[in-house]
């Protein structure tokens, strides 16, 4: 009997070995594109003055920063850092000023994109020769690095100075492209191009993109990934998630993000303030119940909705308890955030019309709303009762359209 059970456990634990060994074996060879460049192409940054935007994010696959692996590389000279939105260190809220500083761990100057310019001016970028960017996307049209690195492309252009993409996965994904394409009208450091709400591309195709495309005419190069497939959400590759800003703490906030950030257009809390941003929704009028019923009685596919109670400790709402729901992907194949999240505005601006309200325009008649949907139709079509459906239509054509441009562009299978 003892014998038996002895062979039971080693049967039990050989499976178990044997597995992790297919799981490793799943992700052989898997390389972001900061690998790829250390290993493979150094020669593009030897001997060079070397300029780099990144934030936490820019780490290898050992969560090594970037900052450091140059910084401590005998063959590398990093001259300056360049921080996006949140800082290089990562340490600032959403929408904060960044000033100039020194970078205590390596003395390295940091010059900020988020403060008195989102563009780096000649002064920047005298002492380098080459600029690199290595920040990780969350897949979705309002989030801000993209554009940081469009203006970054503009200025290496206007300063003859290559400009150097290492890739990272899209974490959405790179096969579904969904929401409406950004009217030009509606231009805005959240969405400074026409494309889609979830645009399906990784930061070094939408380079490529923007590059072509939008006449930047920088001297582009990415460094692709290695044995990333488009059909890979983050959660399938082998990579440990960063989070890109103090408020995407996770892949699950990344995935319902697209559709559930649209709250930040109205005077209902996003989750801001809790640790469950963009996954809880919420405000003081209104009943959860009532709300988590109404959504989960339309039945959207890959998504289910618990009434929750909430607290945020900063941002709308504060200190004021808040009643909603929180979001729960069930099936993230199935699940189309973007649809999910207006069926969510509608809901509430339908059941509580007296106290719903979007944030108010600007001079132009733009909503911050407006901005993220990218476009004045939608918030229209839902102040007049038109359903989700209707308003869905009416961006396939201009989808379509996208989907055929980013073919071009498309580095991965």
């Amino acid at each position: 009997m003892f014998i038996l059970i002895l062979s039971t456990f080693s049967a039990v634990f050989a499976d178990k070995g044997g597995n992790n060994g297919k799981q490793k074996g799943k992700y052989k060879n898997f390389k972001l594109g900061v690998e790829v460049l250390l290993e493979e192409e150094k020669e593009l940054i030897e001997g060079k003055r070397v300029g780099l935007i990144t934030n936490p994010t820019g780490v290898d696959q050992e969560l090594n920063s970037i900052v450091d692996l140059l910084h401590n590389d005998p063959d590398v000279n990093l001259t300056a850092l360049y921080g996006p939105e949140h800082g290089v260190r990562g340490s600032a809220q959403a929408g904060e000023y960044v000033e100039y500083y020194i970078d205590e761990n390596t003395g390295v100057p940091v010059y900020s994109l988020y403060g008195e310019t989102r563009k780096p001016t000649p002064e920047m970028l005298e002492n380098i020769d080459v600029l690199l960017f290595d920040i990780q996307d969350v897949g979705t049209r309002f989030y801000t690095y993209i554009y940081t690195m469009a203006y970054a492309m503009e200025a290496a252009q206007e300063n003859d100075i290559p400009f150097i993409v290492l890739d990272r996965p899209n974490p959405l994904g790179g096969e579904k492209v969904e929401g409406p394409v950004l009217d030009p009208k509606y231009k805005s450091f959240i969405g400074n191009y026409p494309i889609p709400l979830r645009h399906g591309m990784t930061v070094g195709e939408l380079a490529k993109l923007f590059n072509k495309e939008f006449d930047i005419g920088a001297d582009l190069t990415v460094v692709e990934m290695n044995k990333w497939k488009r059909s890979m959400y983050f959660d399938e590759t082998p990579l440990q998630f960063v989070a890109p800003s103090p408020n995407m703490p996770t892949f699950d906030t990344a995935l319902v993000y697209p559709g559930a950030a649209l709250i930040e257009g109205t005077n209902v809390s996003e989750g801001r303030g809790t640790t469950k941003p963009f996954e809880l929704i919420g405000a003081p009028f209104i009943n959860s119940t009532e709300l988590a019923a109404t959504l989960n009685e339309k039945g959207l596919p890959g998504v289910t909705f618990r009434a929750a109670s909430f607290t945020p400790q900063f941002s709308k709402h504060r200190g004021t308890l808040s009643h909603g729901i929180e979001i729960h992907v069930t099936d993230k194949d199935a699940y189309d955030p973007i649809v999910t999240g207006l069926h969510i505005v509608k809901s509430i601006h339908d059941l509580y019309p007296n106290d719903f309200e979007f944030r108010a325009e600007n001079s132009e008649g733009i909503s911050f709303f407006d901005n993220l949907i990218g476009n004045g139709w939608v918030r229209e079509a839902i102040e007049n009762g038109q359903s989700v459906e209707k308003i869905q239509e009416r961006w396939q054509e201009g989808l379509g359209e996208f989907k055929e441009v980013r073919e071009e562009y498309l580095l991965y299978k």
